[in-house]
């Protein structure tokens, strides 16, 4: 059975007009992908290069991040003064018939200072208690629309450099404030066959997300195929809503990888006694991906702007996805997780790792 980074997730096409023909495995493969991340051997330390235990997938590789949970070496508190060598002063009268007994010099060395390592956060605080929880609401950044259509390579790179710009500020200030040290993905654009540290994909399938490099590849194919297949004018706007809400989605992954949730996700699936609690934790993280990219949808709303068909398509499309594999999400959870982003713009509504196994099936 294919694992978490394999394309088997995707969304249905707007009601109402033909419906795009089925790609792969079902539907149009819109689907939110991983990672790169091998899991560190808890004695020797050597880096696991095979796939995830038990479903094969070969997507996951060793990432090169930061985390902002690093522990700090914390020296304890230095002693307010150092002991000072006294001699006693010889009276200016002493009784002859006793002499002045002299004072030992004392000669205490100050101690010197040990750190102390203040324990890091394990990998379910990094998941279920994650400071990121507590930055607070989103602002709107005020993020346009491109004017460009993703009807050719043009309009579609620009469509990318105008949401990425869009997503780097609106989730600096959050991932600062929860302490982090926020940095930009790289975002490359994909038609035929491409090759990464997490494994090699091809337009056929959904775009993705590289922990090892950072990088969201957006399938440039699909993109331009699905604005394309139909000249209806409700079909492009939810061709303009799938591109949207997909790229927000691996910038939410990209977020998870900021945070240290990515990593410690990886780590604790590894663990796992059987599949059926591997892909439990997939749909953990997949399912908060798409809660973080509606918080940007919701948060810049006004401006984008969804309103009438855009919020109608916007709608459908978090209602209406498939997933074959069993580790993304249904679509009834899909839409509660992206809806609740959508409407709380705040990343506390979308700690998908605390909430009961009913939401996440």
């Amino acid at each position: 059975m294919p694992g978490p980074g394999q394309p088997q997730f995707g969304w249905g096409a707007p009601p109402g007009g033909p419906k795009p023909p089925k790609k792969g495995r079902g539907g149009l493969i819109a689907a939110l992908v991983l990672l790169g991340v091998l899991v560190i051997g808890v004695m020797a330390l050597k880096i696991v290069s095979a796939a995830l235990k038990g479903d094969g997938d070969p997507s996951y590789a060793s990432p090169t991040t930061t985390t902002s949970y690093s522990p700090t070496n914390q020296p304890t508190k230095e002693p307010s003064g150092q002991p000072t060598n006294v001699p006693t002063t010889a009276p200016t009268t002493q009784p002859t018939t006793q002499a002045t007994r002299p004072t030992a010099t004392r000669s205490t060395a100050t101690a010197t200072a040990k750190p102390t390592t203040k324990p890091g956060p394990t990998d379910t605080d990094l998941v279920v208690r994650n400071r990121l929880y507590k930055a607070g609401a989103m602002a709107s950044v005020n993020c346009k629309e491109s004017k460009a259509r993703q009807s050719t390579v043009a309009g579609a790179r620009a469509n990318y450099k105008n949401l990425v710009g869009c997503l780097n500020r609106a989730w600096a200030p959050l991932v600062a404030k929860a302490g982090g040290r926020f940095r930009a993905p790289t975002v490359r654009i994909f038609s035929g066959t491409v090759t990464t540290p997490c494994g090699t994909h091809s337009d056929s399938g959904p775009p993705f997300f590289c922990g090892t490099t950072d990088t969201i590849y957006m399938n440039l194919t699909e993109d331009i195929g699905n604005y394309n297949r139909y000249p209806q004018a409700y079909q492009k706007v939810w061709a303009r809503m799938w591109m949207l809400h997909q790229f927000a989605h691996e910038y939410g992954h990209h977020i998870q990888n900021n945070m240290g949730i990515l990593q410690a996700y990886s780590r604790i699936r590894y663990e796992r006694p059987n599949y059926a609690m591997e892909l439990q934790d997939s749909r953990r993280l997949e399912l908060q991906a798409s809660c973080f990219s509606d918080i940007f949808i919701g948060a810049n709303r006004r401006s984008y702007p969804i309103t009438g068909q855009s919020l109608f398509q916007w709608r459908w499309l978090i209602g209406h996805v498939t997933d074959n594999a069993n580790d993304h999400g249904d679509a009834n959870n899909h839409q509660y997780w992206a809806t609740r982003g959508y409407n709380a713009r705040n990343p506390s509504v979308c700690n998908t790792f605390a909430a009961s196994a009913a939401k996440v099936q």
